[in-house]
């Protein structure tokens, strides 16, 4: 069970982790979505830091009860301060904490940055503060789908001790995720393979969608629509359900998910293929040639297909 800090609130019972006072610094998707769902199992966020009027109106309209303050008072009222900043913010950060005083000795402080454990934080640790690195695998929109999606995601948490553990497990387990731990000198490791899973899959299925707007230009039916920016037409809703099948293939089968002409050794398609993207985007070749290397590799495809990539790249 959680313990509160000095005048925390008591457990409500047996099982539950003790109310505590939510403090979020800063207002932005990720730490307004996890301000909410905190507030949904009964924390109170009692204050936010928001600068932008888009951090400002996302407490407005999610967290409407709680004040926006400086970031000091924030800090000053927090029993759990969350620090949602970008990753390249963060050390000042810690260090304006730790220079103003403002975090109390026994505060938990949490950090949602997927790269960094709790070294970062080790300003606030010797204050007397718990540190702990809890990262939310998951992408935020900044809308109310981000809070629902928290539910089922994994977190990645880094703690410095047992306690430590616990308490970001509760946390975790409270919002309905599922926390997995990260050693401190992964977290690098860690955050380049969902960078990888996630940022990259968008650019490749995007430029899918390019390329195959470009194949149907003039071609559209009645009610169809492929007009370049213009999402959830006919281009998407033929790529949609391929992708989605294709990931579900990788995470239930692995290797043997490979499909296509890369994994059948078929190097005149794959020469073909990258003629044609190259003729619409050379850029969108030389990625598809990229990928192309990498699928034969992982497929052990014949020499004849490492040969029409290797001609692609010189």
């Amino acid at each position: 069970m959680v313990q509160p800090p000095a005048g925390g609130s008591a457990p409500h019972d047996g099982l539950r982790p003790a109310r505590l006072t939510i403090g979020v610094i800063s207002a932005g998707r990720v730490g307004t979505a996890l301000g909410v769902a905190l507030e949904r199992v009964e924390h109170v966020v009692v204050g936010c830091s928001a600068v932008s009027r888009a951090s400002r109106e996302r407490v407005r309209q999610w967290l409407p009860d709680t004040p926006i303050l400086p970031v000091d008072e924030v800090a000053a009222r927090a029993e759990l301060l969350l620090l949602a900043v970008p990753d390249a913010e963060l050390p000042a950060l810690i260090a304006g904490l730790a220079a103003t005083g403002a975090v109390r000795p026994a505060t938990i402080v949490v950090h949602t940055s997927g790269a960094n454990g709790i070294g970062l934080l080790a300003p606030l640790a010797e204050l007397g503060c718990i540190t702990l690195a809890i990262h939310p695998a998951m992408t935020f929109v900044g809308t109310e789908e981000d809070v629902d999606r928290l539910r089922g995601t994994c977190f990645g948490i880094t703690a410095g001790d047992e306690v430590g553990y616990a308490i970001a497990q509760s946390l975790v387990l409270e919002i309905g995720g599922e926390p997995f731990r990260v050693r401190e000198d992964a977290r690098k490791l860690y955050h380049a393979a969902l960078a990888h899973s996630s940022n990259h899959v968008v650019t490749v299925l995007l430029d899918a969608v390019d390329a195959l707007r470009a194949a149907l230009w003039g071609q559209e039916l009645l009610g169809q629509e492929t007009v370049a920016d213009t999402p959830g037409g006919i281009a998407e809703r033929i790529v949609g359900p391929l992708a989605r099948a294709a990931l579900d293939n990788a995470l239930q089968r692995g290797q043997a998910a490979l499909t296509g002409p890369v994994a059948r050794g078929d190097a005149e398609a794959v020469a073909r293929h990258l003629h044609a993207l190259g003729e619409v985007n050379p850029d969108v070749a030389q990625a598809y040639r990229a990928n192309s290397w990498r699928t034969a590799q992982r497929a052990h495809a014949p020499g004849a297909v490492f040969e029409v990539l290797a001609e692609a790249g010189q």
